[in-house]
């Protein structure tokens, strides 16, 4: 028995929808790494994957560079010590991805005094100018290290000018228009 494409298609069922938690439970993905120097490009794939599977890719580029920082910071500060992995969690609720990177590293994530020709130091700051929040906090389980954060916010549609929407951290009205193909 022949059957044609046509007729194959219409059997096929397409989920064009993100699949979802249930309400009361956001998205969640967990990566462990070592503390190697592979590690924020590992980090950076590993996000880029997550987000597609979530359907965020509009977030990716930003959450990359998020990730990358947070994750060379913990491994810088994570590398001279017994415990040498870090741990990086992506959360999804109510519009946030949310952002954790864990190290063990004793201590409290502080912004460095750079001047106008230094190349390093800048992580922290670049991340609190492009993440809506972040912050740190000591470990739920109170184990050595802390976890620093950041969310972004995902974009929201304007029927009336049939762009996204989206505030900038320093809550600015920032309008991507949609391409039209």
């Amino acid at each position: 028995m022949t059957t044609t494409t046509a007729a194959r298609r219409k059997t096929v069922q397409r989920r064009s929808h993100r699949p979802h938690s249930p309400p009361d439970r956001p998205s969640r993905a967990v990566l462990d790494l070592d503390a190697l120097p592979t590690a924020p490009c590992s980090a950076r794939a590993w996000t880029r994957r997550i987000l597609r599977e979530w359907q965020l890719t509009c977030l990716s580029d930003s959450a990359e560079l998020v990730v990358s920082e947070l994750s060379t910071n913990a491994l810088l500060a994570s590398r001279p010590l017994d415990r040498s992995y870090i741990r990086l969690t992506l959360t999804f609720n109510q519009g946030e991805l949310g952002i954790f990177v864990r190290d063990y590293c004793p201590g409290t994530p502080q912004p460095a005094n750079v001047g106008d020709e230094d190349e390093n130091g800048r992580g922290l700051l670049l991340v609190g100018a492009i993440s809506s929040r972040s912050g740190w906090y000591p470990p739920r389980d109170g184990g050595p290290g802390k976890v620093v954060w950041a969310t972004l916010s995902q974009p929201r549609r304007d029927p009336a000018i049939g762009a996204e929407r989206v505030t900038s951290p320093m809550n600015c009205p920032v309008v991507s228009v949609a391409s039209r193909e």
